[in-house]
């Protein structure tokens, strides 16, 4: 199974590390880069904001997506370094970077291709710790062009790869896509295997679509709309945690702490899936009513404003893309003291597919229209308890993954919110958390994975799951 983490605890096995770095000439010429016209997606925007106003830190408050996985075969230094130059070439995700103006705008910086070249770094024999801080400490931050480095450490009979990138360049499905990429124009390389790789999309040219969408919106438009009618009926504000995080009288910031847990096995998995499909609901929708009726255990509250990530990309080539190709959108639910799952999972699955209606409607670009008498109460940096599942067992190169014992790691900035991810693999599914590390929080936290996996494996035990309710209030 994939191991989910933070850097920090990440632990590779000791070895001789050669990393992948933008050559001296290579920043030189970025750092001249024209501007380019193509704004930043609306989550790269808000994503950089956030970051510059949280400079001064004392810590990378920018996310860090670490992407790992083991080769048994030694390394060929020449072959991976003509291996991670076409790898970064091939996606012009790459190719920008961003600069914060006096105005407070963002700009791109387009990097031409000829200008790239990753260049290889010899560090010697270095330990699991030194390891993990020097990945963190060689990967520069958003603001910087080269901010994505590639590793490779040699050990007796192999060599473990890695690949770190800001978050403003990637996403889960890139990270999925990079371990398939890396290893076949690796094994191109170093063996001639000559195996194609299919064709990908631009990244800047979805960041200009998703713009050109957004400028056709009005405050009138039934999209936006729907947006701000559901931020209304939530008392103007965005959903919270069920549970209390500690976090209202904590001065400065509050770190981030990751909790991995077990749901249930394959076979129960697909016990679940089963129920969830005989009422004309899937998977996704099953999770998001499992939430609501856990929600309303906690709070008492009939109302369950839910929020899940979806895929943004639209067909194939961009599929095979890396970019943040993503943006969240609401799957509200109603409890009432007659809901169980089999009433809720037909009431989810309508929400959820009446959500992805606003999968291009990025929520970023409803706030910059909503007017002073909506009432919304939104504060800039905003996060909210999203909730997502992927099943990892259709992503591309998975098993490659899985059998090279992968791993993705992120570093540990500040949390204000819980995240939390479902992930469903061949044998057992897990739910990882992502949360502010107080004392609070994590009782919270654990309070809240013991409840939901209670919940969801008597679904798909039982077949069904009537929750114990206070008197409700909506």
């Amino acid at each position: 199974m994939i191991r989910f983490g933070l850097i920090e605890e990440w632990d590779p096995r000791p070895g001789h590390l050669t990393s992948w770095v933008a050559s001296l000439a290579s920043v030189t010429a970025a750092g001249h880069a024209p501007a380019h016209p193509v704004p930043a997606s609306h989550q790269q925007e808000e994503y950089l904001k956030v970051a510059w106003r949280n400079e001064s830190a004392g810590f990378r408050f920018a996310r860090l997506c670490l992407m790992a996985f083991d080769v048994n075969a030694p390394l060929d230094v020449t072959a991976m370094t003509t291996a991670v130059n076409q790898f970064v070439r091939r996606h012009d995700s790459f190719r920008s970077w961003f600069s914060m103006e006096d105005d407070g705008s963002v700009v791109r910086h387009l990097v031409p291709t000829e200008h790239i070249e990753m260049v290889p770094v010899d560090h010697g024999d270095l330990d699991a710790e030194r390891l993990c801080t020097l990945v963190q400490e060689e990967t520069s931050g958003p603001f910087n062009w080269d901010c994505f480095t590639f590793g490779a450490i040699e050990w007796n009979g192999g060599f473990t790869i890695y690949a770190a990138v800001d978050h403003l360049n990637t996403d889960g499905i890139s990270q999925a896509s990079t371990c398939l990429e890396l290893m076949t124009l690796y094994m191109n390389a170093a063996f001639d295997a000559g195996a194609e790789l299919p064709p990908v999309g631009s990244y800047i040219d979805y960041c200009a679509r998703e713009r050109a969408i957004s400028r056709e919106l009005t405050r009138r438009s039934p999209h936006v709309e729907r947006w701000i009618d559901l931020v209304r009926a939530n008392g103007g504000r965005l959903p919270s945690f069920p549970l209390p995080l500690g976090t209202d009288n904590v001065e400065g910031y509050t770190r981030s702490a990751l909790l991995n847990a077990t749901v249930f096995s394959e076979n129960a998995a697909q016990r679940f899936e089963d129920v969830c499909r005989e009422l004309g609901s899937n998977v996704i929708a099953g999770i998001m009513a499992t939430a609501a009726l856990v929600h309303a255990e906690f709070t008492g509250r009939s109302d369950y404003f839910g929020m899940t990530p979806k895929s943004t990309r639209s067909g194939a080539e961009e599929m095979n893309s890396v970019g943040w190709f993503t943006s969240l959108i609401p799957v509200p639910l109603t409890v009432d003291d007659t809901t169980s799952f089999r009433s809720l999972a037909p009431q989810a699955a309508r929400s959820y597919a009446a959500g992805k209606e606003l999968t291009d409607i990025s929520f970023h670009r409803v706030l910059q229209l909503a007017e002073p008498e909506d009432g919304l109460d939104v504060k800039p940096g905003w996060s909210v308890p999203m909730v997502s599942y992927v099943d990892v067992r259709k992503l591309p190169g998975v098993e490659i993954f899985e059998a090279g014992n992968g791993c993705l790691f992120g570093n540990r900035g500040s949390s204000e919110e819980v995240y939390m991810w479902v992930n469903r693999f061949p044998t057992t599914t897990s739910i990882t958390f992502l949360y502010p590390n107080t004392e609070i929080a994590r009782e919270s936290v654990q309070r809240y994975v013991e409840r939901f996996v209670e919940v969801i494996s008597a679904v798909a035990d039982q077949g069904d799951y009537r929750p114990s309710l206070p008197a409700l209030t909506s």
